[in-house]
């Protein structure tokens, strides 16, 4: 399938292919047969995309500050190349359309296999979209003009701005920008026997729109007309659906209400509020989130878990759902507002529009087209234009990789490809997103939804694991047992019994096993190493992890999917000092920091000790500050200390004090590629498994896992 992607660093789209994604709990596949291009949103992200970067510093100050803040602990090099690495990374496009239900996973009640049905937030600008059953509603038959429902997350937002302002019937409600959400606002507020006056600087009546007054918003005396038009009041209710670079929509909002009147913000504009017409009506602000209830909730739009209507009565899909029903009832219809209808194929001639529009093309709404086909639902796609050589005499490694996280695309793949010694064969994934954005540019031959036609591949001879925490063990067994080598980031699994697996699969079989445990591999660390002694006084290891705080809600803290943090990244720490010390680990211990006010398990103390005698103290916390280094490591060992500071500086205390700093942070992730190289190619022994095992066995024991 194909799917719509806006290149970040200059603003450009691009249709990039990837499989279909596979249906999951409490999700369906959507074939989509129209999405909606924002005139908004998108026109600022592409006109953003196309700006030098010094025009992107001045309009995000606020990603300047977290750079500078960045270099300062991590260094120059590595913070840049961070931030470019993410401007590389081609953006999904889309949010709002509307399709036929392909197949529904375990779980959905609310549509069936063939249903036409509107779709939000996860409605991306592709030929198939897996959507959470909370942001999907059933078009009814009434419905004839189905198209209009792709507009359906502006009729959520506009709904939702309507819900905060506390609209009530007869009332007179200024819209402030007569926009294609404006027009919206301005329709559904008609339906609902409210009297609208428009404020735009622009005429842009439509008689389906039934203004009862318009009033240009640069005139002086809007003020004077409005309270002409409403007894002498002012208007009762505002909603700002402008997109605007000044604070004029505010100040004009102030002036034109009655005492006592909600003023709501749906569009984007300035925002800073005249204290003294406020204060002097006593008005109430109010800023209205997307489409309602339910949006940026985890917990709604990816588990499925919706409001309870007596507590919640329009959530976000609710919203979605009066929307439509205003349609199918002919209450409304939005139908003039699509001005065009745009051939998916041709979408940058949709961007082109709303964004430089050199023929001077009057639009209001803008609509893609899918075609027909069944090349859309491909469950593998050969990539035949990727340049990636297939010569089996190569000296370079052949991998498949399954899933494509963050870590996968911005780290993994990227310093795979820089070391020239990986081969990238083929790529798994169950979502179509990460797939595209990853294979964007790493050559890969095809690109599937089912990870056993990578293990039944005999060219494949490394299987790269690069999935969420709770499948690791899963992937890692089966990978062993057909016979490949593995490479899987960590941690290796989240229970004792799931290593015992691991442990078994990897004894009975021909592969090698490698953990992401990169830090024993990083330059600074191998100096210590080759310095620290250790075999005579045992030594002393204090490692501080200034982690950064995660919310609740995020999934790493969920038991069953991430583990928690500690499983997830304490074992690096653990990992990074067996291998300075070099003796076998004995004993972990873990003591957590919590009391009723705060049980999130993410700050606490790690207590080891080695068979040599050595202890270690590792401090792992999320209430640091982000100016503070991120990580250090101190070895106090025969009359030396070594401080390693985010792995960019190294000071030796000894009989001379010597300190050596890096340009570029290195925490050992190329080098742990090489060495796995060196493994398969050289007979290098691997080492490094044992010890994972290990600190695996002892950390999730610790836990009680």
């Amino acid at each position: 399938m194909k799917q719509l992607f806006l290149m970040v660093n200059d603003g450009s789209v691009k249709l990039l292919e990837s499989p279909k994604p596979t249906v999951k709990e409490n999700y369906v596949l959507v074939e989509t047969l129209y999405s909606a291009v924002s005139a908004g949103t998108e026109r600022g992200l592409t006109s953003f995309g196309g700006k030098n970067l010094i025009q992107k510093a001045l309009e995000r100050p606020d990603q300047v500050q977290k750079v500078l803040e960045k270099m300062s602990t991590d260094g120059i090099v590595t913070t840049l190349e961070s931030a470019f690495n993410k401007l590389n990374e081609p953006m999904p496009m889309g949010y709002s359309a509307v399709g036929r239900v392909l197949e529904c996973g375990k779980g959905v009640t609310k549509v069936l296999k063939g249903d036409l049905v509107a779709m939000a937030g996860q409605a991306y600008h592709c030929e198939v979209n897996r959507v959470n059953q909370n942001l999907i509603v059933k078009i009814p038959e009434a419905l004839k003009d189905y198209k209009q429902g792709a507009l359906c997350a502006l009729g959520g937002i506009a709904l939702e701005g309507i819900h905060q302002a506390k609209v009530v019937p007869g009332e007179t409600v200024g819209v402030i920008g007569l926009g294609l959400l404006g027009h919206i606002v301005s329709r559904i507020l008609n339906a609902y026997g409210c009297n609208v006056i428009a404020y735009d600087v622009v005429d842009k009546r439509l008689e389906g729109t039934r203004i009862k007054a318009f009033i240009n918003s640069n005139d002086e005396n809007a003020e004077d007309i409005t309270k002409s038009l409403t007894m002498g009041r002012g208007v009762d209710k505002v909603i700002i659906t402008a997109a605007a670079d000044s604070n004029a929509p505010m100040d004009l909002a102030a002036s034109i209400t009655r005492d006592r009147a909600v003023i709501c913000m749906i569009g984007v504009t300035q925002m800073n509020i005249d204290r003294r017409p406020y204060y002097q009506k006593e008005l109430t602000f109010t800023i209205a989130r997307s489409y309602g209830p339910g949006r940026y909730d985890p917990n709604y739009e990816e588990k499925g878990v919706d409001y309870p209507l007596g507590h919640v009565r329009f959530t976000e899909g609710r919203n979605m759902e009066e929307y439509i029903r205003l349609l199918a009832e002919d209450r409304m219809s939005v139908s003039d507002l699509i001005t065009h209808v745009i051939p998916f194929e041709n979408a940058e001639e949709a961007y082109e529009m709303i964004t430089t529009n050199k023929e001077k093309k009057r639009y209001i709404g803008i609509l893609l087209q899918y075609s027909e086909g069944k090349d859309k639902f491909k469950d593998t796609v050969a990539l035949t234009d990727k340049t990636g050589s297939s010569s089996h005499a190569s000296d370079k490694i052949k991998i498949g990789i399954i899933g494509a996280g963050n870590f996968a695309k911005t780290t993994l793949l990227p310093i795979m490809k820089e070391t020239n010694l990986y081969e990238f064969v083929g790529m798994a994934t169950t979502g179509g997103i990460n797939a595209a954005q990853a294979n964007d540019n790493i050559p890969f031959r095809y690109l599937t939804n089912d990870y056993k036609k990578l293990l039944e591949d005999e060219e494949i001879e490394l299987i790269v694991i690069s999935t969420g925490h709770n499948s690791h063990a899963k992937f890692i067994v089966e990978a062993l047992q057909h016979g490949k080598h593995v490479y899987c980031e960590k941690p290796l699994c989240l229970s004792g019994e799931e290593l015992n697996d691991i442990k078994a699969a990897y004894e009975g079989s021909k592969g090698e096993l490698f953990c992401g445990l990169n830090r024993r591999h990083a330059p600074l660390v191998r100096q210590i190493k080759s310095q620290v002694k250790t075999d005579k006084v045992p030594a002393i290891y204090h490692y501080i992890a200034n982690a950064g705080f995660i919310p609740e809600g995020h999934w790493v803290h969920d038991e069953k999917v991430g583990g928690g943090r500690i499983i997830g990244e304490a074992c690096h720490f653990i990992d990074t000092i067996q291998y300075l010390d070099g003796s076998p680990l004995t004993d972990v211990s873990v003591t957590f920091a919590q009391n009723d006010a705060y049980t999130q398990k993410d700050n606490c103390n790690i207590a080891l000790r080695f068979e040599s005698g050595a202890i270690a103290n590792i401090i792992y916390t999320s209430m640091g500050s982000k100016k503070y280094p991120k990580e250090q490591l101190r070895v106090f060992a025969n009359g030396s200390v070594y401080e390693l500071i985010n792995y960019i500086r190294l000071n030796h205390y000894g009989s001379v004090r010597t300190s050596k700093v890096k340009l570029k942070q290195d925490k050992g992730v190329k080098s742990e590629y090489i060495y796995i190289h060196d493994v398969l190619r050289k007979g290098k022994k691997n080492q490094a498994i044992r010890d994972a095992f290990t600190a695996h066995d002892l950390l999730l024991k610790a836990l009680g896992k």
